[in-house]
């Protein structure tokens, strides 16, 4: 069987989800879709009903009332048709008009009868009322003449006679005036209309009077829900129910009321609950200020311990520095390997102090990036110069790969990082291993990658983000001191920070491991050396010095080593010592060095300030052993060379020699 095209294996002993049944997802109900609001659903549920049912009623009884009067109408109009013809019938028939006249005429006495007709079909015609020439008003009703009692024939007549009254003698028309009949039907109409529109009015009103009684309530329910929302916990709804009926009778409390009053509850439990939140708030700020406090507190006096103690540390380690590196031309062959030892045994020392002012400077923020078009041929060369010695003795091939590329950045910082990533690398790398070093296009436009590539043991996944934290070491359990404390990573994170930038990894075990970073791309063309070759040492034969120190013992290691360099040191154990010396000379010192703490209340910078002042063209260096954040703060801000204590004799030289470089004419 083929494996799953993603390359992943299922871990043993779990269940392929791919081999179970598809379960079904929940259906979840269809979302309902409010519109309007409540008041206006409420009227028309209550009005629609009421009109249609009122509607209903009113065209049902107006029909009725309708068809009463029509029918009333035409009773009347043909009883008075039918009695006119019973009237008549005996005058119609014996021919008598002035008869015929006056029941007509008796007829008109009524006034629903307009107009009375009589006539038959031997040219006999009676008329009265008015003339019917506009009939637009008027209604016809016709009844026949027949004879009320009948001549019957005698028992001789001949067959196929008829009796008399069977067959109609004569014909009676009736008109009457429909204006009353249609005023009655206006007026019935009307009414119902009246009627119809004021039970959909009283409707209306009622249901709107019901509709504001419950959406009022919701209302106001709302209100102080979204005011509860909003954190406004003392909101409440000033809904209240009914006061209960007489006694005897059960009582039920509106739904509304109730509504009201579970909000209201609500409202109080998350009042009381907030109170008692913002008092855990409370109490826990307060711990925590405590706590913060009691830190802070920690920390000043973890850093006056510390500065004292690297002070105090620092003052023994440098004159111990000056003295071995003074005793070892003199040494015998037996004392060499001892002093050597003592000398290892310092270095060390003092590249622990070192890297730990290094780390108190960068969280004391004193320095600052010297950014400028850094050539990364020029760089890589002189990393390659500078590590050719380590890669040498741990058989290690170096391989730089620049590719004519330029960055912007501080090369001293740059040089440092590098540098270090480099040396872990060549430390790190097997025998006949190979580390490279590569410019590479980055990720973004216009900025570089420069990568630290070796093919080493690799370091865990467990093990990559402690690595950049102060004395955490992977391979080096048993603190050996020759394979460095554990700060280089720590301060080389911190300085990448300052140049706007992270160092990353990638690693794993077995497969080496690549340091990265990116910084922005320049120019190669006019792009500068990163770091000047350093000049050949200069005797210091006949350079004067001043040496201002309130340690004896600092003052006669430092006279001795200057002495063996051919020097003229003259020395001072007080501030005003050496202001004194320095007015009484008529030859200008060429070096001034001077410890920042001085005895009593003096301050080596005012000794530096006057010196500056007195002898403007001397090489004027603060030593100092102090390391504390305040005072990397000042001599940052003042400007003035300075010298950490333990200062190495070879820097302290090379520092002698580029001022007899720069100024020969003291020699």
């Amino acid at each position: 069987m083929n494996p799953p095209a993603t390359g992943f294996a299922a871990h043993p002993g779990t269940t392929d989800v791919r081999d179970e049944p598809a379960r079904p997802e929940p259906q979840m109900p269809p979302a309902i879709v409010m519109s309007g609001n409540l008041q206006r659903d409420l009227l028309r549920l209550g009005v629609v009903p009421c009109a249609a049912a009122a509607l209903a009623l009113t065209a049902w009884f107006t029909h009725s009332r309708l068809d009463t009067l029509e029918s009333a109408f035409n009773a009347e109009g043909q009883a008075i048709a039918s009695q006119v013809a019973a009237l008549s019938d005996l005058s119609l028939y014996a021919g008598d008009l002035p008869a015929l006249q006056n029941v007509a005429n008796a007829a008109l006495q009524s006034s629903e009868v307009t107009r009375v007709e009589i006539s038959n079909n031997a040219g006999v015609f009676v008329s009265a009322g008015a003339g019917a020439s506009s009939m637009e008003n008027l209604r016809v009703f016709t009844a026949p003449v027949t004879l009320r009692e009948a001549s019957r024939a005698s028992a001789f007549s001949p067959p196929g006679a008829t009796a008399a009254g069977e067959t109609p003698i004569g014909l009676v028309q009736a008109f009457r005036d429909t204006t009353g009949y249609a005023r009655e039907r206006t007026r019935s109409l009307v009414a119902a209309i009246g009627i119809a529109l004021i039970a959909i009015l009283v409707a209306w009103a009622s249901v709107r009077h019901m509709a504001r009684t419950v959406a009022r309530p919701l209302r106001r329910v709302s209100r102080t829900v979204a005011a509860l929302e909003a954190g406004n916990f003392d909101a409440r709804c000033d809904v209240q129910a009914a006061p209960p009926p007489a006694r005897g009778r059960a009582h039920r409390p509106h739904e509304l009321a109730s509504l009201a009053h579970d909000v209201n509850r609500l409202a109080e439990r998350l009042a009381h609950n907030q109170q008692v939140s913002e008092e855990r708030v409370r109490e826990a700020t307060s711990v925590a200020l405590q706590r913060m406090a009691e830190a802070e507190q920690a920390a000043l006096s973890r850093a006056r311990f510390l500065a004292a103690a690297s002070h105090d540390l620092r003052q023994p380690l440098h004159a111990m520095g000056l003295f071995i590196d003074g005793l070892l031309p003199t040494a015998t062959p037996a004392q060499r390997p001892a002093v050597l030892r003592l000398q290892e045994s310092t270095q060390f020392m003092s590249v622990l102090l070192d890297d730990l002012l290094e780390i108190s400077r960068l969280d004391a923020q004193v320095l600052t990036p010297n950014l400028a078009t850094v050539s990364l041929d020029g760089l890589f060369e002189h990393l390659a110069g500078q590590h050719a010695a380590q890669a040498g003795e741990a058989r290690v091939r170096m391989i730089f790969k620049a590719q004519g590329r330029a960055v912007r950045s501080d090369a001293a910082m740059l040089i440092r990082i590098i540098g270090n990533l480099i040396g872990n690398a060549i430390r790190h790398a097997p025998p006949e291993g190979t580390v490279l070093v590569a410019a590479r296009r980055g990720a973004q436009p216009g900025t570089v990658r420069i990568e630290v590539r070796d093919n080493g043991i690799g370091v865990a996944p467990i093990h990559q983000q402690r690595i950049f934290e102060e004395f955490y070491q992977v391979a080096n359990t048993e603190r050996d001191r020759r394979q460095g404390f554990g700060l280089g990573l720590a301060i080389c994170a911190r300085v990448a920070a300052l140049l706007g930038t992270r160092i990353e990894l990638r690693s794993a075990l077995l497969l080496g491991s690549t340091f990265s970073l990116t910084l922005p791309a320049a120019d190669p063309v006019g792009a500068a050396r990163p770091v000047a070759p350093p000049p050949p040492m200069a005797p210091l034969a006949g350079l004067r010095c001043l040496v201002v120190d309130d340690d004896e013992v600092i003052l006669h290691a430092t006279r001795q080593l200057l002495h063996q360099w051919g020097c003229d040191v003259a020395c001072a154990e007080t501030g005003g010592a050496a202001l004194e010396r320095m007015g009484h000379e008529s030859t200008p010192y060429d070096v001034i060095l001077c410890d920042l703490q001085l005895a009593g209340d003096e301050d080596g910078m005012a000794v530096i300030e006057a010196a500056q002042r007195l002898m403007p063209e001397a090489l004027a260096v603060l030593v100092s052993g102090a390391t504390g954040p305040e005072a990397l703060q000042r001599l940052r801000q003042q400007g003035v060379t300075f010298l950490t204590k333990p200062v190495a004799p070879a820097k302290l030289r090379a520092l002698l020699s580029a001022r007899r470089h720069t100024h020969p004419a003291h020699a």
